[in-house]
């Protein structure tokens, strides 16, 4: 039995995912370590009781703790107000989350023989950072009715105004507001040299600055003076790389590429692209996401949602098919990073042990539907949530 010293903050989550949540934690996680967990219910139904004050102590007790793991949670849309009755449309968890901790996501395919990438050429996981705060996310919009002058204006803390024209409307439309601050773009610019010097891999930013000569370009210039004055020469030094170009460069880069970096997105650009490299790459539960922040705080989670039609037909007594990789993953990053900050080798040796078991188990041939139904693997067998977990053990306790 492996003992813990820190505990790590745990959030339960929703729907299917919570219900795998606590599979794996039986099959995979309590035979072999005592482990340690401050525990929150960020579950929807908690989060109304509490009114969302949860998800906030959550937040807190991460930058105390340094380390979570978090299940998928629902953000709640009008059809989920009336079906669970709740007293508002609460925010994103995620969305909370990524503002206290002011971190940048970085997502990146978990890669394995016989779910071979769309792309043919991509022979190493790509990893995507993506800019956790503002654009439009944080957007202002106003539904023009008719003819009239839109203007962008600034007012100072003196009373002083910058007015910039938008467009002097004929007729109806629509306009959108965006911003960010020069402290995020910053922060997300160290998040992602430092994830960069820490996984040894080159570095790509890509947005729009010829086109949006301030708001990108702002982006750009950020980045470029805080990897000459603070990164360079370590970059230099382990023989990795820095680069900037226009986003649509990128992408035709990306395409071309045989994987191996990091991708480095502003919020909506990373959000399209996460989805894209993910999907490429065979399925969104084959992802790991990690919210790091400049502070070296980290919240690892899976990238997708709470597999509600799952949970409906779980509910319903039937046999479901879930796949619980990126939840397993969550939890093995979690606790890798907890045993290298607290300095616990056999809970990094765990994690990865662990991660290879679950390798080794779908390699072998065993997985559910979903890779089934993509895989190049010959003569496979389908298994349902349960057995997959339980397949993983099997092949954990064989070669730990």
């Amino acid at each position: 039995m492996i003992n813990m010293t820190t505990p790590l903050v745990e959030m339960d989550g929703d729907e299917m995912t919570r219900i795998i949540w606590k599979m794996i934690k039986d099959e995979l996680i309590l035979p072999y370590i005592d482990l340690k967990t401050e525990y929150y219910d960020l579950g929807l139904e908690y989060r109304n009781e509490t009114d969302d004050q949860v998800t906030i102590d959550s937040a807190e007790a991460t930058k105390r703790l340094g380390v979570a793991v978090k299940c998928a949670t629902i953000t709640p849309n009008a059809a989920r107000v009336e079906e669970y009755k709740l007293k508002q449309m609460w925010k994103s968890p995620n969305g909370t989350i990524r503002a206290a901790l002011d971190g940048t996501v970085f997502r990146a395919p978990i890669v394995v023989k016989g779910i071979e990438p769309c792309v043919r050429n991509w022979k190493k996981p790509i990893t995507l950072a993506r800019h956790a705060y503002g654009d439009v996310y944080k957007n202002a919009e106003i539904r023009v009715p008719g003819a009239g002058k839109a203007e962008l204006v600034y007012t100072a803390a003196d009373g002083s105004e910058t007015r910039e024209l938008i467009h002097d409307f004929k007729g109806a439309g629509v306009l959108q507001g965006m911003h960010n601050t020069d402290a995020s773009i910053t922060s997300f610019a160290h998040a992602c040299f430092k994830y960069a010097i820490d996984s040894m891999q080159d570095l790509w930013f890509s947005t729009k600055d010829t086109i949006s000569k301030k708001y990108d370009h702002t982006f750009k210039d950020i980045f470029q003076e805080i990897y000459e004055k603070e990164y360079k020469d370590e970059f230099n030094r382990l023989g990795i790389t820095y680069f900037y170009t226009l986003i649509d460069d990128a992408v035709a880069r990306v395409m071309k590429s045989k994987g191996g970096f990091i991708w480095a997105c502003k919020n909506y650009d990373g959000d399209v692209m996460s989805d894209m490299i993910s999907s490429a790459f065979g399925s969104l539960a084959m992802m790991t996401s990690v919210l790091v922040s400049p502070d070296g705080v980290y919240e690892y989670e899976a990238a997708h949602g709470t597999v509600q039609r799952h949970f409906y037909k779980h509910l319903a007594g039937e046999e479901t098919s879930t796949n619980s990789v990126a939840t397993i993953f969550a939890w093995t990053g979690a606790l890798r990073k907890r045993g290298e900050l607290d300095n616990i080798p056999e809970l990094v040796t765990y994690a990865d042990d662990m991660e290879r078991a679950v390798l080794w188990t779908i390699e072998s041939g065993k997985m559910t539907k979903d890779l089934a139904l993509i895989t190049s693997l010959e003569n496979v067998v389908v298994y349902n949530t349960q057995e997959f977990i339980k397949e993983v053990r099997k092949t954990y306790d064989s070669i730990a």
